[in-house]
C-alpha cells in the first residue's frame, strides 16, 4: 500500500513530466508494478509508451475475458488455467498482471440515516478476550446499546452471549434510561433471528415475548449491511479505544461498575452528532420524554432448563455439579439460574439453592444434603449388618427382640455381634447365642463371656477390649522355680536365734 501523497507524486510525474513507469519506479524507489497499479487505479489501465514484450502477452485475452466473467477469481487459479495452456512464467509476475487487469468494484454511496428522539436503539455484542475462572476459560462479552438520536451509550460485560445475558442487557439499559425506544435494531445474530430467507424472518420466540412485554419492535438489518447499525458499531470502536485499554479491574462486578461510571461521565460528555450544540447527557434528557414507559413488572430473565439427576445426588449445570437432596436421584429437575444463584425445582418446589459458580468441574454442595445421605447410608449399613447376622445366626432375631424389650441399643448390639462373628465364626457365635438365650441373659456381653469361656484351642485370639493400651500389652510369664524354696523346711537354729 502506498500513501495518497505518493500516488499524487506518481500522477504528477507521469502526466506533467512525461516520465515513463520505469523512470518513476527507479526515482521513487518503488516496484514498477506498484507504479502501474497506482496509475490503473486512477483510470489509466494501459499506460502509454513502449513496453517490453512479455511471455504473458498471449494469455492476456484469457486473463481479461475470465476476469470480466469472474471478477473475484483468485490469481493462483488464473495462473493454473494459464499453465494448462502453456504459460511457463513466474507466478509472482502473473499475479502483478492480474492486479492490473482485475475490474475494480464500483464504490457504493450511502444515505445518511436520521431518526427521531425515542424512535430507535441499536444493539450488538463485542468480544473482549477471555477470562479464566478456576479451571474454566469464559469469553468476556460486552453488551452495547445506543440510542440513535442522543447517542446515549449503555455498556455491560457478561461471561458469554447466551440468551439470558442478552435479555439482561436489554433490561438493564431500559432501567438506566428510564424507558425503551420504539424500535430496537439488531444484526442477524442468533439470539434475535433464527432463520432468514430474504425478507422472510423467523425471530427467536423468547425475544418476541420480551419485545411484547416491553412493547418495542425488534428489527434486524439487511444481510451484510452493517452500515445500517453504524451507530453501535462506532460506539464499540469508541469503547475499544477509550474505555478498555490499560484498564485495571479485579472482578466482573468491578469492571461493570467502572463501565457504568464511564458511560455516565466520559461517554456522556461527548457532543451529540444530531445536535452539535449540546452534549450527549443533555440530549438524553430530551430523548427520555419520548421513550416508551417501563411496564410495572419485569420480564423473567433467569435461565431455565431441565436437568437429569443420576445415581449420585448432583445436578450438572454449566459444567459444574450442584448437590440436591438424596430423594431427588434418578429424577428430572429444572434448573433456574440467575447471575449469582442456581435454584433446582421439582415442579414448583425449590429443593436446592446454591451460589452460582463460573468455574469448571466444581462441586457446589449443601452440607445438609450430604448429612442426609450419610445418615441414610449409615442406616443402610446397619440394615445390611442385621441381614448378615440373621443369615449366620438365625437365633439372633430372638436376641434382638428380647434386647428391644429391655430397651437396650440395637445398633450397639449389632456392632458387637458383628465383631464376634468376624472373630469366632458363625458356628461358635450361634452356640453362644443359644446358650445366652437359654440362660435368660440376652446380651452381647453374655455371648462374649460364653465364647471366651469355651475357648480351648491354643493360640486362639481372645477378644480384648477396644482400648489400644490393653491390646498392645505384652505379658511375660514368671519363672515358677523360685516358688520351690517356699515349700522347704526352716532350720531350728534360725528359730532359736529369733
Amino acid at each position: 500500500m502506498i500513501s495518497a501523497e505518493q500516488t499524487a507524486t506518481i500522477l504528477r510525474l507521469y502526466h506533467a513530466e512525461k516520465w515513463s513507469v520505469g523512470t518513476i519506479a527507479r526515482q521513487l524507489g518503488m516496484h514498477h508494478g506498484t507504479v502501474r497499479r497506482a496509475l490503473s487505479r486512477s483510470g489509466i489501465l494501459q499506460p502509454v509508451g513502449r513496453r517490453r514484450p512479455s511471455n504473458l502477452d498471449p494469455y492476456l485475452p484469457l486473463l481479461t475475458r475470465t476476469l470480466q466473467q469472474y471478477p473475484s477469481l483468485t490469481a493462483s487459479r488464473l495462473c493454473e488455467m494459464a499453465r494448462q495452456r502453456g504459460y511457463q512464467g513466474s507466478p509472482d509476475h502473473f499475479r502483478h498482471w492480474v492486479a492490473l487487469y482485475r475490474p475494480r468494484p464500483i464504490a457504493e454511496a450511502y444515505l445518511r440515516l436520521r431518526t427521531l428522539p425515542g424512535e430507535q436503539a441499536q444493539v450488538d455484542w463485542a468480544h473482549f478476550g477471555k477470562l479464566r475462572i478456576g479451571a474454566a476459560e469464559r469469553p468476556l462479552m460486552a453488551f452495547v446499546m445506543v440510542l440513535s438520536w442522543s447517542r446515549a451509550l449503555f455498556l455491560r460485560f457478561f461471561l458469554g452471549s447466551a440468551m439470558d445475558n442478552f435479555l439482561r442487557g436489554h433490561e438493564a439499559a431500559f432501567q438506566a434510561w428510564g424507558g425503551c425506544s420504539r424500535v430496537v435494531l439488531y444484526d442477524n445474530l442468533r439470539s434475535a433471528v433464527l432463520e432468514r430467507r430474504g425478507d422472510a424472518i423467523r425471530f427467536h420466540p423468547t425475544l418476541l415475548a420480551f419485545a411484547g412485554h416491553y412493547r418495542f419492535e425488534p428489527r434486524p438489518v439487511a444481510v451484510a449491511r452493517g452500515n445500517e447499525k453504524g451507530r453501535v458499531e462506532r460506539s464499540i470502536s469508541y469503547i475499544r479505544k477509550s474505555f478498555f485499554p490499560a484498564r485495571q479491574w479485579s472482578t466482573l462486578e468491578d469492571l461493570n461498575a467502572q463501565a457504568a461510571r464511564w458511560c455516565e461521565d466520559i461517554a456522556a460528555d461527548r457532543r451529540c452528532p444530531e445536535q452539535p450544540a449540546i452534549r450527549v447527557r443533555e440530549a438524553l434528557v430530551q430523548e427520555r420524554a419520548a421513550l416508551l414507559k417501563m411496564p410495572e413488572t419485569t420480564f423473567p430473565t433467569d435461565e431455565a432448563r431441565p436437568v437429569s439427576v443420576g445415581k449420585t445426588p448432583y445436578a450438572r449445570f454449566d459444567g459444574n455439579d450442584y448437590s440436591v437432596p438424596p430423594t431427588c436421584v434418578r429424577r428430572t429437575l429444572v434448573v433456574v439460574a440467575s447471575l449469582d444463584q442456581v435454584r433446582l425445582l421439582d415442579g414448583t418446589e425449590i429443593v436446592a439453592s446454591h451460589r452460582r459458580s463460573y468455574g469448571q468441574r466444581e462441586q457446589i454442595e449443601d452440607p445438609a444434603h450430604l448429612e442426609t445421605l450419610v445418615a441414610a447410608k449409615r442406616a443402610a449399613r446397619d440394615h445390611r449388618g442385621l441381614d448378615r447376622l440373621q443369615q449366620a445366626v438365625p437365633r439372633s432375631q430372638e436376641l434382638y427382640r428380647r434386647l428391644a424389650q429391655r430397651g437396650d441399643s440395637l445398633r450397639t448390639a449389632t456392632r458387637e455381634l458383628l465383631a464376634l462373628l468376624d472373630l469366632y465364626g458363625p458356628l461358635k457365635l450361634g452356640q453362644a447365642t443359644a446358650e445366652a438365650l437359654d440362660n435368660n441373659s440376652p446380651h452381647p456381653q453374655t455371648v462374649r463371656l460364653i465364647l471366651e469361656r469355651q475357648q480351648t484351642v491354643p493360640n486362639l485370639p481372645v477378644a480384648l477390649p477396644e482400648d489400644p493400651r490393653v491390646r498392645n500389652l505384652i505379658v511375660r510369664p514368671h519363672d515358677l522355680a523360685s516358688y520351690d524354696t517356699l515349700s522347704g523346711d526352716v532350720d531350728d537354729d534360725d528359730d532359736d536365734s529369733l
